[in-house]
């Protein structure tokens, strides 16, 4: 119950003070958000992998900076719970007019469970709820830029009059960001656009109301930049992105047009680095873009744009939501059991439940904080399309009655430390939650021809990625990587995870003699990293369908001059390129060497204000 009358002045004191730190880390979020602009016109990839990296702490900091204070200036872990209800009251007051209340709802949350130290389930004085509404709030300071800008192309009939007026919309949409870069031949790259724009929508008759809405802000990533929005005309939406690159020459040209839900998936993949954006107003660039992406849980979209902990946030709620409207039981999950990792699942529910194990086996040397620090260096890195993403959580309830017997006791005798039962529920100190896949071994064992080759040359694929990232994956066996719904395979077991650079890959020492030859025994030293990529075939090819098909296209893999080709290559500074999206959709990638040299078709300008296969309204 709240109280009735707001009686404690250090209430007001305290609830300003909590704003105050957020409003501190949003400001620099945002701050470094923007940077991102500049690192990218000076293509300064490090300083943009830095910022990616350094961006995620700054959350837990502000966190313990505002816990500090309050404790120095108030004393806060000693007041009562009526006193913390009066905070709260006055916190929700003080997010009226607020540009980013549903943020700072959430860092309450944070530093109310950080001072008490009480887990987040039995709060009932933080915001299990929002408490404001994030519905049409806009910045509406005379000099601000709105949440995206609309276009009309003019409505002139005329094939020709329409053709024109759609490239000068088009040029003027990229033109308008104001990148510090010069491009290659923009005239070139926007025809490329519009005989994509031909090709994806069909040949509908343009309607009425037809615009194109752009997102005010690029979204930076690696070494590319995207503009991000949507055609409408009439009752169709379709979706689009466009991907901005640097050339050789340091110039700009358009490398992709990306077209509805599917492709802006992939490029917004929890497999993939955050995003960095400049957003006055998240809640107004979330509700965009799930409008171009409606199956995506708004969880995800706050995480790709680096609001991870309101990600978290707002994935708990949906979870709560899903166990008060399901029956399923918890289980083990499908597949080979972990060595250091105890997974289970709700069948229901798309996501795998990871927890670390209190003992291994003896061939596993590591800790419980080793393994902590592997998951912490992929939430860091750039995760190029080939690493889950992961939700880490400590002190999480679950109903007891839901989870089934076997399950039980496999957490009683593996993860007791982790473990606590009390009265009707049952809570895990420390969680990992990854979105669930097909594990790539459960998946060849029922592909078809045509789906092993796909699965094993994906198979090659992401490992090659990871590489170019400078991650050696470790442990390389098929049940540690997933297949997505899309058919990606993404790597999702980090315990044996290492960065390439760290790896000293090495051929097999020929041996010296016959009784070397004839030993079971390794007759050579191995040092603790030492990488030795010819064995790894009897490991991964034991069906010789799966072996023919990756000797076909990946036996660069059991070559130590392959990785050391690329470990030479990052320690020389080289920051790869990795797209998320197929190289077909290249303008000038390998599938379009000779783009640049043959002229673009004419486009019949007329066609391209089609509707696009996909009406976003009804999905």
């Amino acid at each position: 119950m709240f109280p009735q009358k707001l009686t404690d002045p250090r209430a007001f004191e305290i609830a300003k003070a909590m704003l105050g730190g957020f409003n501190r880390h949003y400001r620099l979020f945002r701050g470094t958000s923007a940077e991102a602009k500049k690192r990218f016109e000076q293509a300064d990839w490090h300083g943009q992998q830095t910022a990616q990296r350094e961006r995620i702490e700054f959350y837990d900091k502000r966190v313990d900076e505002t816990v500090a204070s309050l404790e120095e200036r108030f004393q806060t872990s000693e007041l009562a719970m009526e006193i913390w209800q009066q905070v709260k009251l006055h916190y929700i007051g003080l997010l009226i007019d607020h540009h980013q209340p549903e943020l700072a709802e959430t860092f309450f949350n944070s530093v109310c469970t950080r001072i008490l130290h009480h887990s987040y389930f039995n709060n009932d004085f933080i915001f299990v709820r929002p408490a404001v509404s994030t519905e049409y709030i806009e910045n509406d300071e005379p000099a601000a830029k709105p949440t995206f800008r609309a276009y009309y192309p003019a409505p002139n009939s005329s094939q020709e009059a329409l053709r024109d007026s759609l490239r000068e919309t088009l040029r003027r949409i990229v033109t308008n960001f104001q990148l510090d870069l010069e491009f290659e031949d923009l005239g070139r790259d926007i025809e490329h656009v519009m005989a994509a724009l031909q090709q994806e929508m069909g040949d509908y008759r343009r309607r009425t109301n037809f615009q194109i809405q752009v997102l005010s802000s690029l979204f930076f990533r690696n070494k590319g930049a995207y503009l991000v929005g949507k055609i409408i005309n009439g009752f169709h939406e379709t979706a689009f992105a466009l991907a901005l690159l640097h050339g050789e020459t340091g110039m700009l040209y358009i490398d992709a047009a990306l077209f509805g839900e599917d492709d802006l998936l992939m490029l917004f993949s929890f497999a993939r680095a955050y995003f960095m954006v400049d957003m006055e107003v998240p809640s107004a660039y979330v509700q965009f873009l799930r409008s171009l992406m409606p199956r995506k849980p708004r969880s995800e979209i706050y995480a790709a744009l680096g609001l991870q902990k309101q990600g978290k946030n707002l994935f708990y709620r949906d979870f709560l939501y899903h166990l008060r409207h399901s029956s399923d039981k918890f289980r083990i999950a499908p597949g080979i059991k972990g060595m250091v990792m105890l997974v289970f699942d709700l069948p229901s529910f798309p996501f795998v439940f990871k927890v670390i194990k209190d003992f291994y086996p003896a061939q596993k040397e590591t800790s419980r904080e080793l393994i902590k620090s592997k998951y912490l260096l992929v939430k860091q890195h750039d995760r190029v399309g080939r690493m889950a993403d992961t939700l880490e959580y400590s002190n999480v309830a679950f109903p007891r009655y839901r989870f089934d017997e076997e399950l039980l006791a496999e957490l009683r005798h593996f993860c007791p430390s982790l473990l606590d039962e009390s009265g009707d529920n049952l809570v895990l100190r420390h969680v990992y939650i990854e979105r669930r896949m097909v594990p790539l071994n459960i998946y060849l064992q029922e592909a078809t021809p045509e789906q092993m080759e796909h699965a094993v040359i994906e198979y090659g694929n992401a490992i090659k990625d990871l590489v170019s990232a400078n991650i050696f994956p470790g442990d390389m066996l098929w049940k540690n990587f997933g297949v997505t719904r899309h058919g990606k395979v993404v790597f999702y077991d980090y315990d044996e995870i290492e960065y390439l650079s760290d790896c000293n890959f090495r051929y097999v020492p020929a041996p010296r003699n016959e009784e070397e030859e004839m030993s079971g025994e390794i007759w050579y030293k191995v040092g603790p990293r030492d990488v030795f990529p010819e064995t790894f075939g009897p490991f991964l090819l034991g069906h010789p369908g799966v072996r023919e098909l990756f000797m076909r296209h990946h036996a660069d893999l059991l070559d130590a001059a392959f990785w050391q080709q690329h470990k030479a290559r990052i320690q020389a500074g080289h920051v790869h390129d990795v797209f998320p999206y197929e190289a077909h959709k290249r303008f000038y990638g390998a599938a379009r060497n000779e783009a640049r040299k043959s002229p673009v078709p004419s486009v019949d300008g007329a066609a391209i204000v089609k509707a696009s296969h996909h009406d976003l309204s009804v999905h």
